[in-house]
C-alpha cells in the first residue's frame, strides 16, 4: 500500500485487492482503542495556539491550501454522495452497525456515492453496504493519535491534518446528510450542516436523523430553541427524525432528485494526469440516473 505522509491520499495496490467494478481498495485492521482521542500530529495544536512568528504563519498557510488543494484532487470524480456521520465506537454486531450498513446499501442502489470518515463503527457498516451494493465508498479521515487504517470496504481514502479541512470535504461534495447516532464528532458535523443550510452557505439539502430514541433529548432541545425563538422553524424543514430506512430513502430521493437531480461526473483531463472512470461505472450511474428520473416522472 502506498501511503503519502503529506497530502494523506491512499490508495490500495490494485493487485492485492482485484475485484470487478472497484477502483482501488484498502486492507485496514482493527482501529486503536484511541479512536478519536488526541492527535499524533502537532500542527492543529500550534495553529490553534495563539499567533507565530509571521515566517511560520505564511509557512502554515500554505500547507492548509495544499491540503485543500491535495482533498480537492482526490475527490474531483466521486460523483454524487451522500455523507453518512455516527460514531466508531460500535461494533459488528450492535444494531446500529446494521442499520448504517443498510443505508449504506439502500443510499448506493439510489445511485450515490456513500462518503464517511473512513473508520469503524458506523463509518463501516455505511461504508460495507455501499460496497456490497456495488457502489462507491469513500473515507475522509482525520489524522489521530496513533496510525489509523481504514475500514477495509473503501474504494478511496483521503485523510488530512486538519479537522476543518476534512470537515469542508464532507460537506462539499453530499447531496443529503444521514446522521446516526454519535458523540461530539457527530453533533459536531450535525450542526455544522445544519448551520451551513440555516445560513445558506449551501443549498438546503435534506439532513436525515437516524434513531428516534437516541435523539429525543436532541429534538427537546430543539424544541426549547424554538420556544425561545433562538431559531425560527424553517430551519429544520428539511431535517427527519425516522428510525425506517425506507422512509429515509423516500425523503431523500424525493428532495434530492426533485430539487437537484444528479449531476454529471467531471471529464478526465490528461494533461493533469486524471484517469478516466472506467465506462462500467459511468454506464452504472448513468442506469441509475435513468431509474431515477422515470420513477420520478411516474410520482409527478
Amino acid at each position: 500500500m502506498e501511503v503519502k505522509k503529506q497530502g494523506e491520499l491512499r490508495q490500495a495496490d490494485p493487485a492485492r485487492t482485484q475485484r470487478p467494478g472497484h477502483e482501488e481498495r484498502l486492507t485496514g485492521g482493527a482501529p486503536p482503542e484511541r479512536w478519536g482521542k488526541g492527535t499524533r500530529n502537532p500542527e492543529e495544536g500550534r495553529f490553534l495556539a495563539g499567533p507565530r512568528s509571521r515566517l511560520e504563519e505564511i509557512g502554515r498557510a500554505f500547507r492548509i491550501w495544499w491540503e485543500f488543494l491535495r482533498g480537492v484532487r482526490a475527490l474531483h470524480f466521486v460523483g454524487p454522495c451522500v455523507t453518512v456521520f455516527g460514531s466508531a465506537r460500535f461494533t459488528e454486531d450492535h444494531p446500529y452497525y446494521g442499520l448504517a450498513r443498510e443505508v449504506g446499501g439502500r443510499l448506493s442502489r439510489a445511485g450515490f456515492t456513500v462518503m464517511t470518515g473512513g473508520g469503524p463503527g458506523i463509518m463501516e457498516g455505511a461504508n460495507r453496504g455501499a460496497r456490497e451494493a456495488g457502489g462507491r465508498s469513500i473515507g475522509c479521515n482525520i489524522q489521530l493519535p496513533h496510525e489509523q487504517r481504514p475500514n477495509p470496504y473503501l474504494d478511496l481514502f483521503v485523510e488530512f491534518p486538519h479537522f476543518f479541512v476534512r470537515k469542508v470535504m464532507l460537506v462539499k461534495y453530499s447531496y443529503a446528510f444521514v446522521v446516526m447516532p454519535g458523540g461530539f464528532g457527530t453533533m459536531d458535523e450535525l450542526f455544522e450542516a445544519l448551520v451551513l443550510i440555516q445560513t445558506k452557505k449551501i443549498e438546503d439539502f435534506p439532513v436525515v436523523l437516524m434513531g428516534k430514541q437516541y435523539y429525543e433529548p436532541l429534538l427537546e432541545l430543539m424544541s426549547r430553541m424554538l420556544a425561545e425563538k433562538t431559531i425560527d422553524g424553517p430551519d429544520l424543514k428539511l431535517l427527519l427524525v425516522t428510525d425506517s430506512v425506507d422512509e429515509a430513502m423516500n425523503y431523500i430521493e424525493k428532495h434530492v432528485l426533485k430539487s437537484f437531480g444528479l449531476p454529471e461526473i467531471p471529464h478526465a483531463l490528461r494533461v493533469l494526469g486524471e484517469e478516466p472512470r472506467k465506462r462500467s461505472f459511468l454506464a452504472k450511474i448513468a442506469r441509475r440516473k435513468a431509474a431515477n428520473e422515470e420513477a420520478r416522472l411516474k410520482s409527478s
